[in-house]
């Protein structure tokens, strides 16, 4: 099982936006590609940074799953993000694989 992590820190003023957003329209959308069985989205409790921190967390059975999805989806998907909150979400990203 492989997990790919999306960490992305966000501005207080539109923390709920992008709530929202990523609840609504981005999840689905990355789901709706049938490259991962689950997501889940979490808000980091601690430690405290400035702004709000959120982590979408795909959970794909098969590597090749994960990379067909960064090569062939997620440079749109990212960039739908990079269009509506332009500088006010910082993301970065990480891939674990369960032992």
């Amino acid at each position: 099982m492989i997990i790919y992590n999306v960490t992305s820190i966000v501005e207080e003023n539109i923390k709920d936006d992008f709530l929202a957003y990523m609840q609504e329209i981005h999840i689905p959308e990355v789901m709706a590609t049938g490259k991962f069985t689950t997501s889940n989205l979490y808000r980091l409790t601690e430690p405290v940074n400035e702004g709000t921190t959120f982590c979408a967390q795909y959970i794909a059975e098969d590597p090749e799953d994960l990379k067909d999805y960064r090569e062939n989806y997620a440079p749109k998907l990212q960039q739908d993000v990079q269009q509506k909150f332009g500088d006010q979400v910082v993301s970065f990203r990480s891939v674990l694989e369960k032992i």
